[in-house]
């Protein structure tokens, strides 16, 4: 929320820092950076997370992006995650407190400073919330163009037949995105290209991105399935000096369910549903995990109802009597024996 989240869609000094702020006069303790980063240096490790509380829950989210690794020209320069991109402005705005010009300047931790759109040519590949966060960020920084790649067909006008409520539609709309970037960089038309692949990034003699190598795609029901085939001849070249990769979410990252000894299944932290005890717990009964990381990439809301069940699983875990050590269940089931109508039992109990 306070990073990933654009300023224009959430207010991090009214909203985010004042409900943290109330968090830790109610006692919540928040260890950042090094002093936080498990397993590493300067950090605690899972072990001592382990052994200093009675219980661990896991919300890291579900941060590990979709690439395009095998596209030739991944590891040119301009070529980026949108993560990267949103959270560097984000921070950079809240560390320098402008919003307009010194920002551009303040370096993150790393001594870079955060991406800028200003006056370049940007491809987002992908759409989605993090996709439209990046076309409405780059227009605030004034990109010259903005370009939206989309891999699926562009939806009906209204809802399609398949999709019937209460299930989402199938249906074009358009985000505060789109609608800006139409009318400030593309003279009021779309700047969405839908059914389109890339298929190379494209650079100059010095290793930076000047363009994507794209190709039309054509979609077909077979067998129940969505089948996609190129179009013979459709090649084109893009210009591009920034690109965001925008195409969602693998999962959480998995050296982490390592350390805690958790199982991972189909790349989420594996943890019971429903309502039931033990609910959201993993495999290691120590340890639950809510939000992203356990159900895969969804909406904030999700991540605050998850958060809310585990914390009263974790407290119905933590408050429910602890078992007799072991010498007292030996003495409760000698005397269980001696009298089987359980009278001392109960007095022990």
């Amino acid at each position: 929320m306070m990073y990933g989240v654009p300023n224009m869609k959430t207010d991090k000094f009214n909203v985010v820092q004042r409900r943290t702020d109330i968090m830790q006069e109610e006692g919540v303790v928040f260890v950042c950076g090094k002093a936080g980063n498990v397993g590493q240096e300067g950090g605690p490790t899972a072990q001592d997370l382990l052994d200093n509380n009675d219980a661990v829950l896991l919300a890291t989210g579900a941060t590990l992006g979709r690439d395009l690794n095998t596209v030739a020209g991944r590891l040119l320069k301009g070529v980026h995650f949108a993560m990267e991109f949103l959270h560097g402005n984000t921070k950079a705005i809240l560390d320098s407190g402008a919003v307009d010009k010194n920002w551009r300047s303040c370096e993150n931790k790393n001594g870079k400073p955060p991406l800028d759109a200003k006056g370049l040519n940007v491809v987002i590949i992908g759409g989605g919330d993090t996709g439209n966060d990046c076309i409405g960020t780059s227009v605030r920084h004034g990109a010259k163009s903005v370009t939206n790649l989309e891999l699926l067909p562009q939806p009906p006008p209204t809802r399609a037949p398949h999709t019937p409520w209460p299930h989402w539609p199938s249906q074009h709309k358009s985000d505060y995105g789109h609608e800006e970037a139409a009318q400030i960089t593309n003279k009021g038309k779309d700047i969405r290209i839908f059914s389109v692949q890339t298929k190379e990034f494209i650079g100059s003699v010095s290793g930076e991105v000047t363009g994507l190598n794209i190709v039309d795609l054509a979609w077909s029901h077979e067998n129940g399935q969505m089948k996609m085939k190129e179009v013979p001849g459709s090649n084109r070249v893009l210009q591009a000096d920034l690109v965001l990769l925008a195409l969602g979410f693998l999962g959480p990252e998995a050296a982490l369910a390592e350390k805690f000894g958790v199982t991972v299944e189909r790349g989420n932290y594996k943890a019971s549903y429903g309502r039931e005890a033990g609910c959201h717990r993993t495999s290691n009964p120590k340890v639950f995990a809510a939000g992203d990381c356990r159900r895969g990439q969804s909406l904030v809301v999700w991540g605050i109802a998850e958060g809310r069940v585990a914390a009263a699983h974790i407290h119905a875990q933590i408050m429910k009597p602890a078992p007799p050590p072991p010498a007292v269940l030996k003495s409760m089931m000698l005397k269980s024996r001696l009298n089987p109508s359980g009278n001392n039992l109960a007095a022990l109990s």
